[in-house]
């Protein structure tokens, strides 16, 4: 078969399937290998122990599925087309104006709406339908950010983007506001050549980091990174990094919002990315209000979900607590936040009453 006639085909059917852009690398990891063993070594990857526990499946994806010689990458756009997105001048600007009111909570954007897992997981398999279809059966694996795939580095060898210094993929039509999807393949179709690097002398990513995470560039130590420690760690946050996360109460935009190549982020195509529950525009108190039965409701299908309501009020609380400390919030929110605390005293877990107690002794020193 003339397997380079068919990819003009194959990107035919993935942008029918509102996926941004497909491209294609081969499997060899070498050069990623040890730098992704020297990070494990250093700890850097917290308690994600699954990270280092499958290190040796994310260096050779022939491991995840035998055969496979290529992987298709694929990128979908995640940036939600409504109007409030659709009218601004510099669509990051009204995303860094929600830090600056320290009683909103603020939640990362690609988390606003549903589950990207399901939705890239459905689509991609709807392409691997269409491919077989197309070529005969063939053997493949899809993955969605759920196995041990370096997708960051297999979709810069592809020529999908470049890695930017705060270790995600940018992209010169879309900068990073995308997700990433893996059809690993056993078929040869034709290898995509790299594109150069577009990050110059900037250091924008680096500067505004809250947390100080990203330690140099293109090197990211997750035991700081507030992503890390709203949604992968379930222990308490450390106390010197809470001042530090202000209202951010799921993951974190600034590194991404930061980014020069971001003004060019491409609206998404797709629905399920749209805002649920008026999640970008909410207020810290309005969610500390639910109870566990609406957490679970209005966060079915939601990524969110996955942490768990005790993860979520620990998050939250740290929230409230950073507010009480606040110039933007007023003396009635002061005390409607503390009397919202104080009422949850009696009925939180351990790790919950921990950052309770810590928001409002944090108020009382002030």
């Amino acid at each position: 078969m003339d397997w380079i006639n068919q990819i003009d085909w194959l990107r035919e059917e993935a942008r029918a399937l509102d996926f941004g852009d497909i491209r294609v690398s081969d499997t060899d990891l070498s050069q990623a290998g040890p730098k992704l063993r020297e990070w494990l070594d250093a700890g850097c990857h917290g308690d994600m122990n699954y990270m280092s526990e499958h290190a040796h499946l994310r260096e050779d994806p022939a491991e995840l599925y035998a055969g496979t010689i290529r992987v298709l990458t694929v990128r979908m756009d995640y940036l939600p087309d409504n109007p409030e997105m659709r009218t601004a001048v510099d669509w990051r600007q009204k995303e860094m104006q929600k830090l600056d009111d320290g009683s909103e909570a603020v939640i990362a954007t690609y988390a606003r709406g549903r589950d990207y897992h399901k939705v890239l997981r459905n689509r991609l398999q709807t392409l691997a339908d269409r491919i077989e279809s197309k070529i005969g059966s063939f053997g493949y694996r899809v993955f969605v950010d759920s196995g041990p795939v370096m997708e960051v580095e297999l979709a810069q060898k592809s020529g999908l983007g470049w890695r930017g210094k705060h270790t995600l993929l940018l992209n010169r039509e879309a900068g990073s506001m995308f997700f990433l999807g893996e059809i690993l393949v056993d078929v040869p179709f034709p290898v995509d050549p790299p594109v150069t690097t577009h990050c110059g002398e900037c250091s924008a990513c680096i500067d505004i980091c809250p947390t100080k995470a990203i330690t140099g560039p293109y090197q990211l130590d997750a035991r700081r990174c507030i992503s890390y420690l709203t949604i992968e760690s379930k222990a308490a946050i450390p106390v010197e990094l809470r001042p530090l996360m202000g209202n951010r109460v799921y993951g974190c935009d600034d590194c991404q919002l930061a980014c020069p190549w971001n003004k060019f982020a491409q609206l998404s195509k797709v629905p399920d990315f749209l805002p649920r529950h008026h999640l970008d525009h909410v207020s810290l108190l309005d969610l500390w209000s639910w109870s566990e039965e609406q957490f679970l409701i209005r966060h079915e299908g939601s990524p969110i979900r996955r942490i768990g309501y005790d993860a979520w009020q620990r998050n939250l609380a740290v929230g409230m607590g950073n507010a009480l400390r606040s110039k933007s919030v007023s003396e009635e929110e002061r005390q409607l936040i503390t009397d919202a605390l104080q009422g949850r005293l009696e009925s939180s877990s351990p790790l919950v009453l921990e950052h309770i107690e810590w928001a409002l002794e944090y108020n009382l020193s002030q």
